[in-house]
């Protein structure tokens, strides 16, 4: 779910796994400090392509399917177009996390209510 994700990233920057910004971002992920990448669908495309490209090439995996709100608020941001994770597992998790979630849509997904009653 979104909502695991972006929780997820919260806990991420208060524990200090968390790259935030352009600039950091570059300078971590050439450092090789870099587990996951997060580009926003609101990033201009000189910054997706380059960093699709340092994502190729040091191996460092891309999610795009958040905006730059969703991002930003999920850390008491305004917006954010990128940001890094640096904790492997942190990594690991929040990739579970958003691989569940594009179950839940190819299969059906949407929220399990128990009790309608009102």
């Amino acid at each position: 779910m979104n909502n695991r994700v972006l929780a997820f990233l919260g806990i991420a920057r208060k524990s200090g796994n968390l790259v935030l910004g352009y600039n950091k971002c570059e300078e971590a992920v050439k450092m090789r400090q870099l587990r996951l990448l997060f580009i926003s669908t609101g990033a201009s495309q000189n910054t997706k392509d380059k960093f699709y490209g340092f994502s190729e090439r040091y191996h460092v995996p891309i999610l795009e399917d958040f905006t730059p709100e969703e991002l930003g608020s999920a850390l008491g941001l305004k917006g954010i177009a990128v940001l890094g994770v640096k904790d492997p597992n942190m990594a690991k998790k929040i990739r579970s996390f958003y691989d569940s979630k594009e179950d839940e849509e190819i299969n059906g997904g949407g929220p399990i209510v128990k009790d309608q009653s009102i």
